[in-house]
């Protein structure tokens, strides 16, 4: 059978996790994260720590991700830089085809590079990432891979080794193309991983202007410019695509990620990612539950030398909660109980689950945290026979010495 336990757990052991646990659940005794609402088409906004998404909407669809996309064209970018195969003050030559296809005569966002030129590596990823140039994009992958749709293979098969799952590439820009989608979910792992793999060049997301042959532009990120404390990382815009915007922001020791697309104009994708930032830093918090090794639960042993096995955490684990829990929120130990013997310690036999109102499902392993023989034979004899009697009754083995206090030094 499947053994839940729920907001109130049967056994615990000593120490603090289990009144840390207690202290989260029961903190509150009514009263939800209040609802909310965007007029975005796709959303998703993500705890960067834990990955809890606190909101989301059509996260999942494929979608035209525009300018977002330039995203995965600096990632390639820059671990090309960090493996030492680029480096800062490498030159690429401009050529005809990124001038027109992506120069001021497309109508679309440019570096303004001019035909045949040559820019260095440091000019253009601030090109690509400040001024959304889409010169800037396509000199880079034709200097990188000869073709931009040779660039694009390279995308997609990072894109697969980095888990984008929903994602697919045609070209270096974004710019409009039936076979080139993206989802909000895959943007926002796209920016966790743009801040965790490269921190020696995430900085130039925030940078709020940049002047390239005489011409000044301005970062068309707009909460670079509002108390929000954001730091990151790409807008885009195209007809089809509406407005849309890939951002990051830390506030303390927390910091969430907003995937937005499929808005009306650049004033309502700035009061719409401002409000859905400000909720999800109001509304919610982490707390730190268990450290790896703590004892989350106890399961019942079948015909095991011990009735029971502690159940463990195997990492340090935190939890982005709503500020007021109500009863909805439920953090469960579930397994298939009794667990038979014999055990092997590290060997997985439960979950915890979290499951909240307009959240999504986590789940996380919990391993045996020691070894259970299995009864000999005259021992798994009298629990036969009991269970025949009476059903299950567990044998009681002999009692475990409980581990003696730590002493004063």
């Amino acid at each position: 059978m499947t053994v839940t336990t729920g907001k109130t757990y049967r056994t615990w052991t000593r120490g603090g996790a289990a009144a840390a646990l207690a202290a989260v659940l029961f903190a509150a005794a009514s009263g939800q994260a209040a609802a909310i609402e965007t007029k975005a088409r796709e959303a998703l906004l993500m705890d960067f720590h834990t990955e809890t998404v606190m909101f989301a909407k059509d996260a999942d669809i494929a979608m035209p991700p525009s300018s977002m996309s330039k995203l995965m064209t600096t990632y390639v970018v820059f671990e090309l830089l960090k493996q030492g195969k680029l480096k800062m003050d490498d030159v690429f030559t401009v050529s005809e085809n990124a001038w027109r296809k992506g120069g001021a005569a497309s109508g679309g966002s440019t570096m303004f590079l001019e035909p045949n030129s040559q820019a260095t590596v440091e000019d253009l990823l601030h090109g690509i990432i400040i001024q959304s140039g889409n010169d800037a994009c396509i000199v880079v992958a034709e200097n990188i891979a000869g073709s931009e749709d040779s660039f694009a293979e390279l995308l997609n098969r990072k894109a697969k080794e980095i888990g984008l799952s929903g994602s697919h590439f045609t070209n270096a820009t974004g710019l409009p193309d039936p076979d080139h989608y993206m989802t909000a979910r895959d943007l926002a792992t796209l920016a966790k991983r743009l801040i965790l793999d490269f921190p020696e060049y995430y900085s130039m997301y925030s940078m709020t202007e940049f002047t390239y042959n005489g011409i000044t532009q301005h970062n068309r990120n707009p909460l670079l410019y509002m108390p929000i404390d954001a730091d990151g990382l790409k807008t885009g815009h195209t007809e089809i695509a509406g407005y849309g915007l890939t951002a990051s922001a830390k506030r303390g020791d927390r910091r969430l990620i907003l995937v937005v697309n499929g808005l009306a104009s650049t004033k309502e994708r700035g009061q719409e990612t401002q409000q859905l930032l400000d909720w999800g830093f109001r509304s919610f918090e982490n707390r730190d539950l268990f450290k790896a090794g703590d004892t989350v639960e106890n399961a019942e042993v079948w015909l095991g030398e011990m009735a029971t096995v502690p159940l463990v955490i195997d990492r340090d684990l935190r939890l982005t909660m709503p500020r007021r829990p109500g009863d909805d929120f439920q953090v469960k130990v579930v397994y298939d109980g009794p667990v038979p013997a014999p055990i092997q310690k590290g060997q997985q036999i439960a979950r915890l689950v979290v499951d909240a109102p307009e959240m999504e499902r986590k789940e996380y392993p919990l391993v045996a945290g020691a070894d259970v023989p299995k009864l000999g034979f005259f021992g798994r004899m009298v629990a036969a026979a009991k269970n025949m009697v009476f059903g299950y009754v567990q044998p009681q083995p002999a009692a475990v010495p409980a581990a003696a206090p730590a002493q004063s030094q």
